[in-house]
């Protein structure tokens, strides 16, 4: 296919761009038809994208070594280095375009970059110079080259020119290489030079050339006195002719040395070199004749001459040769006189083709064309020719003979012969081909045969290098161009991967679809288009992976043209990078919070209030793709992290920060591609607070990335998301105006009076970054405060000087703040301002007056100084504060004050008294104020005093004492109070009342002392001797100071004993029942399906409702254990403590303890135990006493026993004990008797797989007897059965179920009762479920009227039916044993495999199941009333044990060599050896291994049995091919009587052999009906000869089954077929050897070693008339879908007489071929003109 679909076109540059034309690619394999195309469109044709589903394919992670490459000429061996070298050479190679980039792009400010740079380029520099080099030499050498060709055809031409005769062979001459080449720049650059091959040593300069004239054409003496000179014979007309046949090949080369290849030039020379030529030659001759003589001589010459000349047949001869006769159409040149004529004439033309040139156009496929080409005779001589067809497929001769005018094949002259060329296309491409004409002319006829289509001319708007631009990786990018056909025909385009080039079949490629080749697709895939239809082309690249992605498609034409077209896209990952940021680079204090995911911190100035803070930010769109952004500014997520720790992305969380104070602009809009993008970042602080933030730049639609092991572009979808790419973490602070106070405070020194201004300057200074306006405050409440000037405004960093005046009011240390508001300030400026201001002062000598406690109506008087100590005097007033006065609710104070005001000169003082009367009881605690006027106003002073009587009581006066028991001492408090702060003794008296003589009391303490309003606790306890209830005790106690006595009262009731019992049981609900009371309710039930060797427990609770110690005891009648059982210690096993301490080791050792321990409970044999944990103590006051009781029993039975508990003095406690034990005693497992699992399966008897028909398997049990009791076992046998219209069984028993028998195992009749029969209703009995023989009906009758007891004689028994009872697949004996107590037996447990039939292919499961029914014949252990009762036979559970085991067929599993069958496959000619001198082999031995398998459980016996041609051996070590040389002897089978076993999961490997003879090759020569059993003879139709060999390989097991393993052999013979089966050589003349070409082929895939036998000759004479060459030789096999082999033998025929000669050829074999006849003919005669042209 092509946009200008040119043959000689050269392909176009990948990097040419619009309007370029596409050169074709024509394929040599040709070209298919294409499917069906998707469609024509015209030029506005538009496939929408949105109507497809946005399905693409994912990505794959890119190889870690290099592939091997695919073609097998190619020089790369990168693969081959990363292999080994993995470390050291990398596997990614910086090519030409990225090293360009690089050193381009070479500014960076890595140093270690710009340095990998800069190496990088002085690499590619090398690199250049190297490969400038190579050239130069390799261009050099080549012109050496051609110059010394030159210089060797220049030297052999001169010499041709000497030679005598042209049949003379000429040496060849020297090589002058050596003096071409440069040898020291090959030396330089460490390349071989001629001189290290050559041995002589070098001229210093090199010969004058001249004419070089051989050592064997130059004349001896005596033949050059002989010779006359050419040019004094008479002249005759061919003279001229051999003049130029000389002197054309005298030919002068000039070689250009300046090209590539340096092709010599032949130019030929002028007529004035020729004649140079011709006079240079030697001139001696003329002095050896006269010219008489010489006239003599030469007119001799001619008439000798004359007599030999006769009549030559010009058909032999080119025209317009003297001989040859006139050309019909080239007319000979007249030549002028001294002019050779420089055309050959030989060159002349024979025949013209008519055309000359064979051209087909307008084809399809699938039609033959055909055109008439005619050969025109341009000769004045009839003459023969011979066409060669074409040599390729497409075209044929349609006559292979031709049409000629006349009979013979010969062409008259001017007439024509016809041959009909046809032509068969295959695809819509060019085709070219010719056809050769021999005829009797000096050169072949050549026709050109053509074929050509008007190509369609495919345009597009597009280079072939589509470039699809950047895209993201996870994204899609849409790229269309649009194909027009400007060409003048149909054309059928397909679009395919280059892999997928040449397709097995376009239905395969082409697809309605894309066509992918990931990352790529493009659709659609198949169109056709009409001259000047255009079809719109989409490409979608969906990159996968990072970086450039390159893919390359084919686009075939139907013309078998295609074009490459090479998609390239790039995959980049979203790149923002902020290389700029206005201002200082900010970075976080150290301990300080910042956001976890922000990637860029700023950080503004403190700014004030309402003011605006920008920077600029310039963020880089890395990508060469546009990206739709927007901004949001989030909330920071803050968290504290530890050195090294990380943070979960769980804690990330995103919040819209709606009270910030930064923006962004522009806010939203999209990023071009690689480009820079400047942001203003604003902060405008509105608020007095420290601001927070983060700005997430969010991109729009980003695709999110896509995984590798997608491989279809509609395998999944590509989510688009809006993903955050760049976080900014943005503070800010706002700081109030900088406002400088100096001073900050103004601290007036001293003590200034009263009234009098003082004046203060000071200074603010504005230190904010904007002008401030300011307003000072005033105070004039007590003191006088001012600023001047109060308003105005101070700019930045200004000064401005203030002064304040200060004007105090009031005396004393005073503070104040000043404040002076500030326009948007949120807070004012404050000065601070402190003075003192004099006044009068007095002093008091005393803090306070204490009065102390005052009995009533006492009064008491007390003075105190008052000091004036200042310089004024003052004027002063005491009294009583009123504050108090209000508190007391009095109107009159009680104090009397003397004097109570008066006026102090400075520095004086004077005394007053103050007076207190105690009127009434009373705490008095008061102030007393002193007033002074124009100093310190107040002055207070304390006064204290107390009066109180003695007062104590009893908190509570009366005490109940609760849980009072009988005897028991009882504890009770009272607490005694002191009211007053007079300390007083108190003492406790003796019991009263009528009852105080039953009670006994203790107090403490008994007496004391009771401090100032003090408690005392006062213990009392109260032990009571009666069960009356306590009303009339009264205990007095005596208080100092008072007058009555205290009394408190005792009440109260004492208890009894009262002991509660509660039986606890695992699993079900507890029962308590007060003891004294009804105890009939207990009952201590263990359950009635209690297991064997398994321990119960319960729990007995005794709970003491009483304070009373008591002492108890705990025994069972019957079935106690000793009480040492719980006591006995289980000794350690002998390993080291660590193991001991080992979780296994003491789950071992805690069941081994409860093993004997359960031992210990039954060792007194009754069968069952009870043991109570705890058998005897005291039970404490109050106290719960949980006793465990554990049951455990080693024999079935239901148990009765009673518990007697004893408590203290109550009455004895009976609570009936029950247990009904369910199992089996008996079990097959080891010595473990007691476990705690609840149930003990018995394990499966397994008897594994055994052989159908084999021998009986008999497994030996031993069965353990745990229990105390001698049991007897009845054993029956059962086959699973499971029918639905048999449910149950109904069994009659007479007599005893199981009687007792003998050792031969007959019944023993007892004399009391009859002999036991059964009777059974139903067709065989069950082992399941089985009834009880009290539940189940019976029918009873007596036999003797002497025993009091009637006996059962006739039992009925229903039970589940699920079994069979049988003995013949698993049987059990003796079929009646005892295991005694404590002991064990043996029973023996058979196996015999049933006989499967011979369709079953796989094993056979066969189940069953034995019972033992357990009787006891002891009537003690059966039954002790009261106290147990044991059932037996039906009634209790039988042992079971479930046999299991398998039955297959012998069967072995079969491994071969090759394929799922032994194939053999060998050839005839294996028979003969390398040399074949040696002689044929008898016999050749091939060998195949077979592999025999056991994969069952059980061993196999057999025999291997095979019969000829093959054989089988033991041999492991077997070879592939043996010769009887190595191998005497193949058996036919294993022998007979040895028989081969193979053990379970072993193998055996079995060599098969087939014996190749020639016997066996002797077969093929058989008719069909005597071919032998087994051997069969295949021919196919393209004549290959096959003989199969088919035989079964037995193997016959023991129990006389068989397997097949099916054996096949083939051997290839050869089949030897002649071209034709007889040649005539028609008449041939006499003693002229004629010979025909006979080709033989071997049409099989065998070589073949034939030979060539002659028949008897007729007529029979000595001298042979046939022969034929070779005689004998090798014939290779027929290559696979190729045709046969074959070789060409030359028949000779000469006849020695003028006889009809016949004879037969017979082509033989030696591995027994069918020989092939040929047979010959000739005729002989002496009739001249069947004699040869060319020995004329």
């Amino acid at each position: 296919m092509e946009t200008r679909w040119s043959r000689g076109s050269a392909p176009a540059s990948p990097y040419e761009y619009v309007d370029t034309t596409w050169a074709s690619t024509p394929h040599s394999d040709g070209s298919r038809n294409l499917g069906k195309p998707s469609g024509t469109y015209s030029e506005g044709y538009y496939h929408s994208f949105a109507s497809r589903p946005s399905r693409f394919p994912q990505g794959s992670e890119p190889q870690l070594l290099r592939l091997r490459p695919s073609s097998r000429r190619t020089q790369d061996i990168s693969h081959l280095l990363t292999g080994v070298f993995r470390n050291l050479y990398s596997a990614d190679v910086i090519g030409e375009d990225l090293s360009t980039s690089l050193i381009k792009a070479r500014g960076s400010e890595n140093a270690v970059h710009q340095a990998f740079v800069d190496e990088l380029q002085q690499i590619r520099e090398l690199y250049k110079q190297r490969l400038d080099e190579v050239e130069m030499l390799e261009r050099h050498i080549i012109q050496a080259r051609a110059r010394a060709l030159a210089e060797k055809e220049r030297a052999m031409t001169q010499a041709k020119v000497h030679v005598l005769q042209d049949s003379v062979k000429l040496p060849p001459v020297k090589t002058v290489f050596r003096w071409c080449v440069d040898s020291q720049l090959l030396q330089k650059h460490h390349l071989i030079c001629p001189e290290d091959y050559y041995s002589d040593t070098v001229p210093f300069c090199s010969a004058p050339k001249g004419n070089f004239l051989p050592g064997y054409s130059k004349l001896t003496f005596s033949c050059e006195m002989r010779s006359v000179p050419k040019k004094d014979l008479d002249k005759k007309p061919d003279v001229s002719c051999k003049k130029l046949n000389t002197f054309e090949d005298d030919l002068d080369y000039t070689v250009d040395s300046l090209t590539w290849d340096s092709t010599p030039k032949i130019k030929q020379r002028s007529p004035e070199t020729v004649k140079r030529a011709v006079s240079a030659k030697n001139k001696k001759w003329m002095n050896h004749l006269r010219v008489p003589q010489r006239e003599l001589e030469r007119l001799l010459l001619a008439r000798m001459e004359s007599r030999n000349q006769f009549l030559k047949n010009p058909r032999f001869f080119p025209p317009n040769t003297p001989y040859g006769g006139k050309s019909l159409v080239f007319l000979p040149k007249k030549l002028a006189q001294g002019v050779e004529q420089e055309q050959s004439c030989a060159d002349t033309p024979v025949f013209l083709a008519k055309p000359s040139v064979g051209f087909f156009t307008d084809y399809e496929i699938g039609s033959v064309y055909e055109m008439v080409i005619a050969l025109q005779n341009t000769t004045s001589t009839s003459r023969y020719l011979r066409v060669l067809p074409p040599s390729t497929p497409h075209f044929a001769l349609g006559l292979g003979t031709g049409m000629f005018p006349g009979k013979g094949g010969m062409v008259a002259p001017g007439m024509t012969c016809q041959y009909i060329v046809q032509f068969l296309p295959d695809c819509l491409g060019d085709f070219d081909d010719f056809i050769l004409v021999e005829t009797q002319a000096a050169h072949t006829l050549l026709i050109p045969l053509q074929a050509r289509r008007p190509p369609p001319v495919l345009t597009s708007t597009v280079s072939p290098v589509l470039d699809c631009g950047y895209c993201l990786v996870g994204g899609v990018k849409l790229t269309r161009f649009i194909c027009k056909n400007v060409g003048f025909s149909v054309g059928r385009f397909c679009i395919m991967p280059k892999k997928s080039w040449p397709p097995s079949s376009f239905r395969a490629v082409a697809i309605v679809g894309f066509v992918e080749q990931l990352p790529f697709g493009i659709l659609p895939s198949v169109f056709e288009l009409a001259p000047g239809y255009a079809i719109l082309v989409e490409v979608l690249f969906l990159p996968k992976n990072l970086g450039k992605a390159e893919q390359t498609f084919i686009i075939v034409c139907d013309n078998c043209q295609t074009k490459e077209l090479v998609i390239v896209g790039t995959g980049q990952l979203v790149a923002l990078d902020l290389i700029y940021i206005s201002g200082e680079k900010s970075q976080p204090e150290p301990g300080e919070l910042t956001d976890l995911t922000a990637q860029h911190f700023i950080r503004f100035e403190p700014e004030n209030l309402l003011s605006t803070a920008k920077k600029q930010l310039i963020i880089r769109n890395a990508t060469h793709v546009e990206l739709a952004f927007h901004w949001q500014i989030m909330k920071p997520n803050l968290q504290p992290l530890m050195p090294g720790e990380t943070y979960s992305m769980d804690s990330i969380k995103y919040y819209p920060d709606k009270e910030t104070a930064f923006s962004i602009i522009p806010e939203k809009g999209v990023l071009r591609s690689h480009a820079d993008h400047e942001f203003i970042l604003s902060f405008s602080p509105y608020e007095l607070r420290d601001f927070h933030s983060v700005l997430q730049m969010v991109l729009e639609k980003v695709p999110e990335l896509v995984s590798s092991e997608v491989e279809n572009l509609m395998d999944t979808t590509y989510p688009m998301d809006d993903v955050i790419v760049l976080e900014i973490e943005v503070k800010g602070s706002v700081e109030p105006f900088q406002v400088l106070l100096e001073p900050y405070a103004l601290i007036i020194p001293g003590e200034n009076y009263i009234g009098i201004n003082v004046k203060k300057n000071f200074k603010m200074w504005n230190n904010s970054k904007s002008a401030i306006r300011y307003m000072w405050g005033k105070i004039s409440d007590c003191h006088i405060i001012e600023v001047e000037p109060c308003t105005g405004v101070i700019e930045p960093n200004e000064v401005r000087e203030f002064e304040l005046n200060f004007t105090g009011g009031v005396p004393g240390p005073t503070s104040q703040d000043l404040l002076c508001e500030i326009k948007d300030s949120p807070s004012p400026v404050v000065l601070h301002i402190e003075a003192a201001f004099k006044g009068p002062a007095l002093f008091i000598n005393v803090s306070a007056l204490q009065f102390g406690l005052l009995r009533l109506g006492q009064k008491v008087t007390n003075s105190i100084e008052i000091q004036n100590i200042s310089q004024l005097p003052a004027r002063w007033h005491m009294k009583e504060s009123p504050v108090c006065l209000k508190e007391r609710t009095e109107d009159v104070s009680p104090f009397n004050i003397e004097p109570s005001s008066g006026q102090l000169h400075p520095l004086g003082e004077c005394s007053v008294d103050i007076t207190l009367e105690a009127l009434h009881c009373q705490r008095l605690q008061t102030v007393l104020e002193l007033q002074v006027e124009n100093g310190t106003w107040r002055w207070y002073q304390k006064m204290y005093t107390h009066f109180k009587k003695p007062h104590v009581y009893l908190q509570s006066s009366q005490v109940k004492v609760s849980n009072l028991y009988l005897g028991v001492p009882t504890k009770a408090s009272v607490t005694l109070i002191n009211g007053t702060l007079l300390p007083t003794r108190f003492h406790w008296g003796k019991l009263l009342g009528h009852q105080a003589n039953l009670c006994t009391v203790t107090v403490f303490p008994r007496r004391g002392l009771l401090g100032p309003s003090k408690e005392c606790q006062i213990n009392l306890e109260l032990t009571t001797h009666t069960q009356e209830e306590l009303t009339n005790l009264a205990l007095p106690c005596y208080v100092s100071g008072m007058k009555k006595p205290l009394v408190l009262g005792i009440s109260g009731k004492s208890k009894g004993l009262q002991v509660a019992i509660t039986i606890s049981m695992e699993g079900s609900n507890s029962s308590t029942q007060e003891w004294p009371g009804d105890l009939n309710k207990l009952c201590l039930d263990f359950g009635s399906t209690v297991p064997l060797r398994t321990h119960v427990n319960c729990q007995l609770i005794l709970t003491n409702c009483s304070p009373i110690q008591i002492f108890f005891s705990l025994k069972f009648e019957y079935f106690g254990s000793p009480q040492n059982s719980l006591s006995k210690n289980t000794s350690l096993p002998d390993m080291p403590p660590a193991w001991l301490k080992t979780v296994r080791i003491q789950e071992l050792l805690a069941k081994r303890e409860q093993r004997d321990f359960m031992e210990s409970m039954l060792s007194h044999g009754k069968g069952a135990a009870f043991f109570p944990h705890i058998s005897q103590g005291m039970l404490g006051a109050y106290q719960r006493l949980s006793i465990d009781i554990t049951a455990c029993a080693n024999m079935w039975g239901e148990y009765w026993d009673n518990l007697i508990c004893m408590v203290g003095d109550l009455p004895p406690a009976v609570i009936p004990v029950h247990m009904a034990v369910v199992g089996c005693p008996i079990s097959s497992l080891r010595t473990t008797y007691y476990t705690t699992d609840k149930l003990q399966k018995e394990p499966v008897i397994r008897f594994g797989a055994q052989v159908s028909g084999g021998d009986t398997v008999t497994r030996t049990l031993r069965l353990n007897n745990s229990s105390p009791c001698d049991i007897r076992l009845d054993w029956e046998t059962y086959t699973p059965e499971d029918k639905e219209d048999q449910l149950v069984e109904l069994l009659v028993f007479y007599g005893p179920p199981f009687p007792l028998r003998d050792q031969a195992g007959n019944e023993l009749v007892c004399p009391e009762t009859p002999e036991g029969n059964v009777f059974l209703l139903s067709p065989s009995p069950s082992n399941v479920s089985i009834s009880s023989l009290e539940a189940a009906p019976s029918v009873e009758s007596s036999s003797s009227t002497s025993s009091s007891e009637a006996e059962k004689l006739i039992s009925v028994i229903l039970r589940e039916h699920e079994g069979v009872l049988t003995d013949h697949l698993y049987s059990v004996s003796p079929k009646q044993v005892v295991v005694p107590a404590g002991g064990s037996s043996t029973i023996y447990i058979s196996f015999t495999p049933m006989v499967l039939s011979p369709d079953t292919l796989h094993k056979v499961e066969c189940t069953g199941y034995a019972l033992g029914f357990m009787s006891l014949d002891d009537k003690v252990q059966r039954e002790i009333p009261g106290k147990r009762s044991r059932l037996q036979d039906f009634a209790v559970g039988p042992l079971r044990l479930d046999l299991h085991g398998y039955v297959r067929p012998a069967q072995l599993s079969v491994e071969l060599d090759y394929g799922s069958s032994m194939q053999f496959r060998c050839q005839a000619s294996d028979l003969i050896p390398e040399q074949p001198c040696s002689g044929v082999l008898s016999e050749l031995v091939t060998s195949r291994h077979l592999k025999l398998i056991n994969t069952t459980e059980i061993p196999h016996y057999f025999r291997l049995l095979v019969s000829k041609p093959f054989s089988v051996s033991e041999d492991r070590a077997g070879q592939s091919q043996r010769s009887p040389g190595q191998k005497q002897e193949c058996e036919e089978m294993v022998s007979a009587g040895k028989q081969l076993v193979l053990r379970p999961q072993e193998n055996m490997l079995v060599n098969v052999y087939f014996s190749l003879s020639l016997e066996l090759l002797s077969y093929q020569k058989l008719p069909a009906d005597q071919m032998l059993p087994g051997v069969d003879i295949q021919q196919s139709a393209s004549g290959e000869k096959e003989m199969v060999f088919i035989q079964n390989l037995l193997l016959e097991y023991s129990n006389q089954t068989t397997q097949v393993v099916p054996l096949r052999a083939t051997v290839a013979v050869p089949e030897l077929q002649l071209s034709t089966s007889w040649v005539d050589f028609g008449t041939c003349f006499v003693n002229q050897e004629r010979v025909r070409e006979v080709y033989l082929m071997n049409l099989s895939g065998c070589h073949s070693y034939w030979t060539i036998l002659m028949g008897q000759q007729e007529p029979a004479r000595d001298s042979v008339a046939f022969r034929v060459s070779p005689t004998s030789g090798l014939l290779e096999a027929r290559p696979v879908n190729a045709p046969p082999n074959s070789i060409t033998l030359n028949v000779y025929f000469t006849a020695r007489s003028s006889e009809l000669y016949e004879s037969t050829l017979v082509v033989e074999g030696m591995l027994g071929e069918k020989a092939c006849t040929l047979r010959l003919r000739g005729q002989g005669s002496y009739d001249e003109r069947y004699m040869l042209p060319y020995q004329l």
